[in-house]
């Protein structure tokens, strides 16, 4: 039987390895995330699985069981005191911000990312919750905006100066993890982080290169965050009789296959195929980027497009989608058969109060979601109730700390093509608002 000594040695590059990833969560999130017991440092392999290659990933499971109860949460866009105050109002953590759900499942319909400083907290947050969550057989699953493909296809016209900082303080933590295997004998040699990035952007002040460069080697196609959070997040999914998207679905979609939009996102997002995203989801008319069914005017809603979508999909009778803001708070259209809750509730400060709404919708779920209400609260003056710009940002775009006044693109683009439809970040028309 070998001895604890020799155990203890022949392990210790793999408890090294162990100890330091959990020093920089910890570092970076004030959360301690132990690592996975059958983790290897190896970095050819799935930081998740050690025995799964990362050219050889497992299924994603698109199609779920109708569970006990369902909770359906919209944008959280960097604010983790608003993502902890959704949690805490349906009755999924406690003060301590510990998992108290049961077996609930929970769907976060994407856009964590861009417009606040909390991004990386809230995936970690979400990360610790999984896991605690699965313990007492409940579920967390968060999918794709149209904010996670913007930047990992790095597009960051929305990002915020918190945003940039966020990301500058996880890289020198990163480096200083790095640095401490690199002393280690028995572990592969560290990829250098900032492998192809630039280290120069003219035209961009110089404050803020460090901030880009660290979101550019974080998010980019097998990026460290971007494999790790993002990868693990689904496009599209059906869970009982409700289909959650970000945008919406098109009968074109759901023909191509909602499993294998799921995969060829996560594909892409690993760094397994071409750096260009898929298709299916840039455009007008992509999954996390459609419109068609939430518009807040009821009449401009498609609805025979999304009788026709549901009737495709085996018992779905309704969308959940995000990515619009509805001023008037959560609600449905086309009878109930579309649910727009992305009600904006992370960007209003001055909110008097919050309450949960329960849908009076015929179905096997009992689907809750937040509505936060400000119909009461004082807003700054210039601030529209669906805006998601803190005050202090109001009109202010990421090119506005750019030297060069005339400079009118997104600053930071590593493969750049047309934008994306969405508008400005800020002071946005009722068609473009919630991009």
């Amino acid at each position: 039987m070998e001895d604890t000594a020799s155990f203890t040695c022949r392990n210790l590059p793999h408890l090294l390895s162990s100890f330091v990833d959990t020093f920089v969560d910890f570092s970076v999130s004030g959360l301690f995330l132990p690592q996975p017991t059958n983790r290897n440092p190896n970095p050819n392999l799935s930081p998740t699985n050690s025995d799964v290659p990362l050219s050889s990933s497992p299924p994603l499971q698109t199609v779920l069981p109708s569970p006990d109860r369902l909770i359906a949460i919209g944008d959280l866009h960097g604010d983790l005191h608003k993502s902890k105050q959704a949690l805490r109002l349906a009755g999924l953590i406690d003060p301590f911000d510990r998992w108290i759900g049961g077996s609930t499942t929970v769907v976060q319909v994407g856009d964590v990312l861009d417009r606040g400083g909390d991004e990386l907290k809230i995936l970690y947050f979400l990360e610790k919750l999984k896991r605690e969550a699965a313990k007492s057989g409940g579920t967390i699953i968060t999918m794709n905006g149209n904010h996670e493909i913007m930047n990992v296809d790095g597009d960051f016209r929305y990002v915020t100066d918190s945003g940039l900082d966020e990301f500058r303080v996880w890289a020198d933590w990163y480096y200083i993890g790095n640095s401490m295997k690199g002393l280690c004998d028995g572990l592969a040699k560290p990829k250098d982080l900032f492998d192809g990035v630039p280290s120069v952007f003219p035209g961009v002040k110089q404050e803020f290169h460090h901030g880009f460069r660290a979101r550019i080697a974080a998010l980019r196609p097998d990026g460290p965050i971007s494999r790790r959070f993002l990868s693990k997040n689904l496009t599209a999914l059906v869970v009982g009789e409700s289909v959650f998207v970000h945008g919406g679905l098109l009968p074109k979609h759901v023909f191509y296959g909602l499993e294998k939009i799921n995969e060829e996102v996560r594909d892409w997002i690993s760094g397994l195929k071409e750096k260009v995203s898929p298709g299916l989801v840039r455009g007008r008319n992509s999954i996390v980027w459609l419109r068609k069914f939430s518009d807040e005017l009821a009449r401009n809603c498609d609805c025979s497009t999304l009788e026709h979508v549901l009737a495709t999909i085996p018992g779905a009778k309704r969308m959940i989608v995000g990515h619009t803001i509805q001023e008037s708070g959560i609600n449905g259209a086309c009878d109930n058969r579309a649910i727009r809750i992305d009600v904006g509730f992370v960007v209003v400060d001055v909110m008097s109060k919050a309450n949960l709404q329960s849908k009076g919708v015929s179905s096997d779920d009992e689907l809750l979601a937040l509505k936060a209400d400000v119909g009461s609260a004082q807003m700054p003056r210039g601030t529209s109730r669906g805006s998601r710009c803190p005050p202090r940002l109001q009109g202010q775009r990421l090119h506005e700390h750019i030297d060069s006044p005339g400079f009118g693109r997104p600053p930071i683009r590593i493969d750049p093509r047309p934008e994306p439809i969405g508008g400005p970040a800020c002071h946005r028309s009722t068609s473009d608002r919630g991009a």
